[in-house]
């Protein structure tokens, strides 16, 4: 499991990831970022707090001008009882009107769709940060692990420069 990244800022709340989804910034060009709030059950965000949280294959949904998030995995926490949340449940996102109908207006356009990126603790509250987001091409897909590479390469011989 990967390490929690921790972020704390001058002033405000602790940031602390619980998961991201490292495939969506392989497979989409993000355009746009939104902070979104998570209406979940109280052994849902016990287990967001253990990291028990999955964005593999999920995706935001807008319905009856509502935004939900679809297919995330929440594992059921340890210690609940029979009143234990179903794991796979649609799970409504607390965003403004204005935001919504943004997402939804430009969800519209051909090829672009709204992806979650992370779940994140934010003080006490849990977030959700999706983007809207347009597919690569895989020739797009290739160019980014050249980049990546180079730039690795590149690290590498200025840290080998150093010690020389």
């Amino acid at each position: 499991m990967a390490k929690p990244v921790i972020k704390e800022k001058e002033k405000g709340p602790v940031i602390r990831e619980v998961a991201s989804n490292r495939r969506a910034r392989h497979d989409y060009h993000i355009l746009e970022t939104f902070e979104a709030g998570l209406r979940l059950t109280g052994t849902e965000v016990k287990a967001a707090r253990l990291g028990k949280v999955q964005l593999k294959d999920s995706f935001v949904e807008v319905r009856n001008g509502e935004a939900w998030l679809i297919g995330a995995h929440i594992s059921p926490y340890s210690h609940g009882n029979r009143e234990n949340h179903p794991p796979e449940r649609d799970r409504k996102l607390l965003l403004k009107k204005r935001q919504i109908d943004r997402i939804m207006g430009r969800s519209q356009i051909k090829g672009q769709t709204v992806i979650p990126l992370s779940v994140y603790l934010k003080g006490n509250w849990v977030k959700l940060e999706i983007a809207l987001a347009e597919g690569k091409k895989q020739y797009d897909k290739r160019e980014t692990i050249r980049e990546r590479e180079l730039d690795r390469e590149a690290a590498a011989a200025i840290k080998f420069g150093q010690r020389g």
